[in-house]
């Protein structure tokens, strides 16, 4: 999943996001709804907070995400 996010495509990230959040759930069970809020213009503040939950770095969470 793409990471960048453009007002052009903020529909289908959300879209996209509502699965993988699900997925990220399933596979760390410590995260919770509130971890995973997506708000629009938020994104990078929500994913520096996975970071720091999870202990891995911003790539390490593309690479997550991406294989989901």
């Amino acid at each position: 999943m793409e990471l960048i996010i453009t007002e052009m495509n903020i529909t289908e990230f959300e879209g996209n996001w509502n699965e993988t959040k699900g997925k990220l759930k399933q596979k760390y069970a410590t995260l919770t709804d509130n971890d995973l809020i997506f708000e629009e213009g938020k994104k990078d503040e929500m994913m520096g907070k996975l970071q720091i939950i999870l202990g891995k770095t911003k790539e390490e969470l593309h690479n997550i995400i991406s294989a989901l």
